[in-house]
């Protein structure tokens, strides 16, 4: 059929028209498609407030081990082996900072068991500036790198407190050994144990296991002071006394470096327990008006106690009855309220004080500087003290189901809660204790836990780092 050329010009035009409209259609489709959809608003915010908080108690924690704790140990051993002690808590704290951030970090704060977190923060793997971590507000948050290193802080001083048990008779190569396997097989399982949770907004994920058990530790009690403290009685007991106890004088040789270190010591534990807030809030001023007065409370009744008992107060009573004061209100900090954690100094001071002055010499161990005595018995008073003193009926910022008006209720929140905190301590008590009486057996296996008579006497200063703190 002849079809008149103009028709065919209309049909072409037509057609060409249809085929440009569709392909208009399909990439205006496309376009739709490939458009990227609206940002998300942010699920947190990054609070710069509570994150320069976080900062600045990192540093005060760093301040407590070196050079706080160390000057406190090494005013209080002789002067022959004051630089071994001085070196051993340097090198440990520079030794678990690396140890932290390779795998310490993912095994104590990532989903794993009940009993330890896995590898999937492995040398700090997805972590960087972007990410965060959860305060115990709902949608606030601080970078992640700032809470990485403030636990870092707390895994440094824990096992650089243990050395004080069996100081002047430890060898350097066991110490440190002894160290990474630790905090390895021991601290990071009980951290994670302790303190690892879903966090505000998934408050139902998977959580260790004294935490699961309703136990509350605001800042450490189980997790640095009862876990430390077995381990150096543990240790003290498999190494033996050193050559001359209870015969030779084995006096501090400085009280003055052992005060300053107290002091630092006491300054620096604004930053551990108010730190542990992780928030710049009334709760943190609470920790911090809770660290004053517990620890001035204690100091002074260990003062009373040894003017009423020895006729005269030491030095060395003061800064014990301090220390007792910080260690006792570590997992109160944030839970009672000032007139509660007052009584709590006294107590712990009172039970202190018979560990180290009766106790210790009835059953005869040689625990150097009383980290048993006064980091194991006075983080259990803490840790079970909490459990009474978080009563808003004492002044405490409540957890469980109080009624003030109801006196059944009130005991039976007050021994829910006591139970809860028992099951914390003991599980702390057993898994280090065994933890580390095993790890203790496979480094004297290994170097060897001590150093040769002859050079225990002559003293470790010179036969393990070959300087001596003072010269003739």
């Amino acid at each position: 059929m002849n079809i008149p050329s103009t028709l065919k010009s209309a049909a072409r035009t037509a057609l060409l028209g249809s085929l440009a409209i569709a392909a208009l259609g399909t990439v205006a489709a496309f376009a739709q498609e490939a458009a990227p959809a609206a940002p998300a608003a942010p699920a947190f915010t990054v609070d710069k407030g509570d994150t320069t908080w976080m900062m600045i108690s990192t540093i005060l924690v760093l301040l407590m081990t070196i050079p706080g704790l160390a000057l406190f140990y090494g005013g209080l051993v002789r002067a022959k082996n004051m630089l071994s002690v001085l070196m051993q808590v340097f090198t440990i704290t520079s030794v678990v900072m690396i140890v932290w951030v390779f795998y310490g970090y993912s095994l104590a704060f990532t989903p794993g068991n009940a009993f330890v977190g896995g590898l999937s923060k492995m040398f700090l793997a997805g972590v960087d500036v972007t990410t965060v971590s959860e305060t115990f507000t709902k949608g606030v948050a601080i970078p992640e790198l700032v809470f990485v290193i403030f636990q870092m802080s707390f895994a440094c001083i824990t096992p650089a407190l243990i050395v004080g048990a069996f100081a002047e008779r430890v060898k350097f190569s066991a110490v440190i050994l002894f160290t990474i396997l630790w905090v390895t097989f021991v601290y990071f399982p009980i951290a994670h144990m302790v303190w690892f949770w879903g966090g505000p907004s998934a408050y139902s994920d998977p959580s260790g296991l004294i935490f699961s058990f309703g136990a509350i530790d605001f800042a450490g009690g189980t997790v640095v002071h009862i876990n430390a403290g077995i381990a150096g009685l543990v240790g003290a007991l498999m190494i033996g006394k050193r050559i001359g106890y209870n015969k030779d004088v084995m006096a501090p040789h400085s009280m003055t470096l052992t005060m300053v270190g107290a002091s630092l010591l006491w300054v620096g534990w604004f930053g551990f327990n108010a730190g542990s807030n992780l928030e710049a809030n009334a709760y943190a001023v609470l920790a911090m008006v809770n660290t004053f007065v517990a620890t001035a409370a204690a100091a002074v009744t260990w003062i009373v106690l040894e003017t009423l008992l020895r006729g005269k107060a030491s030095m060395l009573g003061a800064v014990s009855g301090a220390v007792t004061g910080l260690v006792a209100v570590t997992p109160a900090a944030g839970f009672g309220g000032p007139m509660g954690v007052i009584v709590l100094g006294i107590v712990a001071s009172c039970v202190c004080y018979f560990f180290v002055s009766v106790v210790k010499n009835k059953f005869g161990y040689d625990d150097s500087l009383d980290v048993f005595g006064i980091h194991c018995v006075g983080g259990i008073i803490g840790a079970l003290g909490t459990g009474i003193l978080v009563n808003p009926a004492l002044g405490g910022a409540g957890i469980v189901d109080y009624s003030t008006a109801d006196f059944a209720a009130v005991y039976a929140g007050t021994a829910t809660q006591l139970w809860s905190q028992f099951k914390g301590v003991l599980v702390t008590v057993l898994w280090s204790g065994i933890g580390s009486a095993i790890l203790y057996k496979i480094v004297d296996m290994i170097v060897g836990l001590r150093p040769t008579a002859d050079a225990e006497r002559e003293g470790l200063d010179l036969t393990a780092h070959g300087e001596a703190a003072y010269h003739p």
